[in-house]
């Protein structure tokens, strides 16, 4: 019996490490990105290599983007910013706010 609860405490822990590692990347993703932005920017017309850089930059911009994506995925694994439970806590929490408002005032 102990060595299940030692199993699902590393398998918690190896969870949290990826949601860890994956909130590091995305750090470093929007880093990166603002970087890249600033390269567009400055980039000269003049220069003879300035499609090449577009080119790059813009295919960075693009792969990075869709690992990120994978990367949260698999990382958070189905979990979404907005849950049934929180559409219903917050519209019972507006329902309540408005039912005083208009207690309130009749």
């Amino acid at each position: 019996m102990e060595q299940g609860k030692n199993k699902g405490y590393f398998k918690a822990k190896d969870r949290v490490r990826h949601i860890k590692m994956f909130y590091y990347h995305l750090a470093l993703y929007i880093v990166v990105l603002i970087l890249l932005s600033i390269n567009f920017y400055y980039l000269d017309e003049n220069n003879k290599y300035a499609d090449f850089f577009m080119l790059f930059n813009s295919i960075i911009i693009v792969v990075w983007t869709i690992l990120i994506i994978l990367h949260r995925r698999w990382a958070l694994k189905g979990k979404t910013f907005f849950k049934k439970s929180w559409e219903d806590k917050k519209m019972k929490a507006y329902l309540e706010k408005q039912e005083e408002e208009t207690t309130l005032w009749e």
